[in-house]
């Protein structure tokens, strides 16, 4: 486990202010406001390290930049906005997914993401 700094500090604050998941230059901005000259390398650094100890889980869209989320929710899906390209939390779950997949299949996990446009757009 990482000792806590005031650098992982102003980052896990930075995600629970945002209340969304963020990319690595939105946490920098976010972060940035509380320790001031934080680099990009060492939002990275924490946010690698985070994310190996559990604190911060990935939120990975396709032919996107990955975003970080804290790692204390629950199962949960996203939605993204086409205008901003924000990311936020959906945290219902449709149900009896199993019925979508093949005859004798059996769905093990699943991911979603739908895509829109947020109430700010």
């Amino acid at each position: 486990m990482e000792r806590a700094t005031r650098q992982r500090s102003a980052i896990k604050d930075a995600l629970q202010t945002a209340g969304r998941p963020l990319l690595a230059q939105e946490v920098l901005e976010l972060a940035g406001n509380t320790v001031p000259n934080l680099g990009i390398a060492t939002v990275y650094r924490n946010l690698k390290a985070m994310v190996e100890d559990g604190a911060l889980r990935l939120v990975v869209l396709p032919g996107e930049n990955p975003r970080f989320e804290l790692g204390n929710h629950g199962h949960h899906h996203h939605f993204q906005c086409k205008h901003c390209q924000k990311v936020f939390d959906i945290h219902s779950c449709p149900s009896d997914l199993a019925m979508l997949a093949p005859k004798g299949f059996k769905v093990e996990d699943h991911d979603l993401t739908l895509y829109g446009r947020c109430k700010d757009c």
